[in-house]
């Protein structure tokens, strides 16, 4: 009789510990020196199971995203779920991720702590710059990058990007027009545009190109796309750590892959440069300032340099990618093709390569690109707090892993805003008020979107109507920006 009890109190304290809901005692110091204490809970979410937490929620859609927007309409804009054994927030409301990204940005800076994300970086997350947490480290590479990764217009890093950017789109024609004289078969396109897209950026980044048939700069090619995807997967090792053991063979590939790029990036570029760097010169590319800072900057670890040229180079992936998904896009609706067709012509009257400088007169080319990130866009990096507790109005979480997913997914399918939510379109979607046939322009006046609909081009734009143009546009940007 005593064992039963023994096992009926073990039985009823864990579904207690299963279903409650924490609060804790939470003390700040305001700005006039007092003090303010406060009883927070836990922010609502689906019961937890041990081991597994809520990750059995996530099966049965086609993505994990849809399930926190389902997640969402029940709990609420912000709820707490446990993906194994992380405790993680989703957050799906405007107002609440600017709480979580703007005002506590020193609070929620890091990323998650996957096993993946450090063998991709030899042992290391934090060598990355899109995985790493917020550090001094992270903040002096974003300094060294921001003049030739972000160059602003009128420069001279930017002119050449258009230089760089126009020649190898010629070569990247020249290649399709030799391969589909020599033979009528398909095409395998993908992997072409990838190498054209990596030269893009070792050219542009290092002033180095190379030869379509290098069978090894195909091989480092591969081996980023298959990082890229790696990167945008999830898998269950992520959250149960313990399933270590059984990833074994992933994990040395995963190592294998980021070894042979960095080998690759040693020896075919940076050792040669390394050689010849003349300090004395005018800075030339990306790779040349970064060799300098190392030459000159005794704490700089050389480590830091490698380890930023390699992460800026595959992002050579991410652009691949998204052009694939232009074209698929493009592919699938030809009357979108022939319009971007015409709008290219009419600007460059067929007699020469179209350029970085022609953009302002492509709206509906541009705004073709941003319907494809749109349609088919990706979610925020998940944000990790660093300290032990974070206050979100009305919920207190410890070690928050922030998934902002469920935002992407709502916003871009919502149907107040756009009627065909999940058809993919280029044109300007009149936006009307529930319940209100007049259309109201100051609601949806952006962008590409906007000059489309007004017949007159660009360049007569008066300065007066530029103005307005950009002040009633204002309220639509929205930057989520970590703390500098």
């Amino acid at each position: 009789m005593s064992s039963l009890i023994i096992v009926l109190f073990v039985f009823a304290l864990a579904v207690y510990k299963l279903l409650r809901r924490k609060t804790v005692r939470w003390v700040k110091t305001n700005k006039y020196g007092g003090v303010e204490t406060a009883i927070l809970r836990t922010a609502p979410g689906p019961v937890c199971w041990p081991i597994i937490g809520s990750l059995h929620l996530l099966g049965g859609h086609e993505s994990p995203f849809q399930a926190f927007t389902e997640l969402s309409k029940k709990y609420g804009d912000i709820f707490s779920v446990k993906l194994g054994s992380a405790d993680c927030v989703v957050v799906n409301n405007l107002s609440l991720i600017r709480e979580v990204l703007n005002q506590n940005g020193n609070v929620v800076a890091g990323r998650p702590d996957f096993l993946r994300f450090h063998k991709l970086f030899a042992g290391d997350r934090n060598n990355s710059l899109a995985l790493c947490d917020w550090s001094n480290l992270q903040l002096r590479r974003r300094n060294l990058a921001r003049r030739h990764c972000g160059p602003k217009q009128h420069t001279d890093s930017y002119a050449r990007i258009g230089t760089v950017g126009t020649f190898e789109s010629v070569e990247l024609i020249q290649t399709l027009k030799g391969l589909t004289s020599r033979s009528d078969a398909s095409i395998d396109l993908k992997p072409i545009l990838m190498k054209s897209a990596m030269n893009m950026f070792s050219n542009y980044m290092c002033s180095v190109r190379f030869d379509d048939e290098d069978l090894e700069f195909q091989k480092i090619v591969d081996h980023f796309d298959e990082i890229f995807w790696e990167i945008n997967q999830g898998y269950a090792v992520d959250f149960l750590p313990w399933l270590a053991p059984f990833y074994k063979k992933h994990m040395e590939k995963l190592s294998n892959w980021s070894q042979d790029i960095r080998s690759f990036i040693l020896s075919r570029i940076v050792e040669q440069r390394e050689i010849n760097l003349d300090t004395e010169a005018p800075e030339k590319d990306f790779l040349d300032g970064l060799l300098r800072v190392l030459h000159e900057d005794p704490t700089m670890d050389r480590n830091t340099i490698i380890f930023m040229l390699e992460d800026f180079l595959g992002g050579h992936s991410s652009v691949g990618n998204l052009v694939m998904l232009c074209l698929t896009a493009v592919a699938r609706d030809p009357e979108v093709g022939r319009k971007i067709r015409q709008e290219i012509d009419a600007v460059t009257r067929g007699k020469r390569p179209v350029g970085l400088t022609d953009r302002s007169h492509l709206p509906y080319t541009e705004a073709t690109i941003l319907e494809c990130l749109r349609y088919a866009s990706s979610p925020i990096v998940p944000h990790v707090g660093h300290r032990e507790r974070q206050h979100i109005p009305g919920t207190e979480s410890k070690r928050v892993l922030s998934f902002l997913s469920t935002t992407t997914f709502l916003n871009n399918f919502r149907t107040v805003l756009v009627r065909a939510r999940k058809k993919f379109r280029s044109e300007p979607v009149p936006c009307r008020r529930p319940g209100s046939g007049r259309r109201r322009n100051s609601q949806c006046d952006s962008g590409p979107w906007s000059r489309l609909e007004k017949k007159a081009p660009v360049r007569q734009l008066t300065s007066e109507r530029g103005d307005a143009f950009v002040k009633k546009n204002i309220p639509n940007f929205h930057t989520f920006q970590p703390l500098a």
